[in-house]
């Protein structure tokens, strides 16, 4: 069973008619509880029961809000299902071998078995070539950063785990093949998400002054 996450409220709730304060004050309880409160997850502890089609479609619509200067949508995501899972598993362990000839059977066999965790899987690729207008790359992949953290964060509210993976399978023309990346795109990571299984202890986050100064 998936363990809700718990919002703090400011206003009563009994109270059927809060005011417009309330309201502001336990939104920001809400946001700031949803942020500080996810975790990421390991996807060896990422199990069944992932989201539904309908919680996906709210994944990616979370995904659709972020900042976007130009409007160009630097960002794409291709999920991978169960019957294409053996497909990626093939691209890592192949992958891996182009990297390493030496590779043992037992270090093959981990690498196909990273395209079996967690129930949704996607990739998360940004679209970095040339663009009218002329936005920066920099500023590209901020928004696809926060493409991909407001789907964390979405699927946080639901009371799922996730987790961001990468590698050095992602540099592969393998794997460029496998999900048809264009020229400009490039694989950034992949996004997995499903029920937690086993939390870990939380990590202390920094403090605010260790990467906050004033001009």
């Amino acid at each position: 069973m998936n363990t809700l996450v718990q919002i703090p409220l400011s206003a009563p709730l009994c109270d059927n008619n809060p005011s417009e304060s309330d309201l502001s004050s336990s939104e920001e309880g809400f946001a700031e509880a949803l942020i500080t409160s996810r975790q990421n997850i390991s996807p060896r502890r990422l199990v069944e029961p992932g989201p539904s089609a309908e919680q996906v479609a709210r994944l990616f619509r979370a995904a659709a809000s972020a900042p976007d200067h130009g409007l160009l949508r630097p960002w794409r995501f291709v999920l991978i299902p169960e019957d294409k899972r053996l497909e990626l598993a093939e691209v890592f362990a192949l992958a891996l071998i182009d990297r390493d000839p030496g590779a043992t059977l037992d270090q093959i066999e981990a690498a196909r078995e990273k395209a079996q965790r967690a129930p949704l899987l996607m990739l998360a690729a940004a679209r970095l070539g040339p663009c009218e207008p002329d936005i920066p790359i920099l500023e590209r992949m901020v928004s696809v950063g926060c493409a991909i953290q407001n789907i964390l964060l979405s699927a946080h509210s639901m009371s799922f785990g996730s987790s961001l993976t990468s590698g050095q399978a992602m540099r592969s023309n393998r794997m460029r093949d496998l999900f048809r990346l264009t020229s400009g795109e490039e694989a950034i990571c992949f996004v997995n998400i499903g029920t937690v299984s086993k939390r870990k202890v939380s990590r202390p986050h920094p403090q605010t002054d260790s990467f906050v100064s004033s001009l």
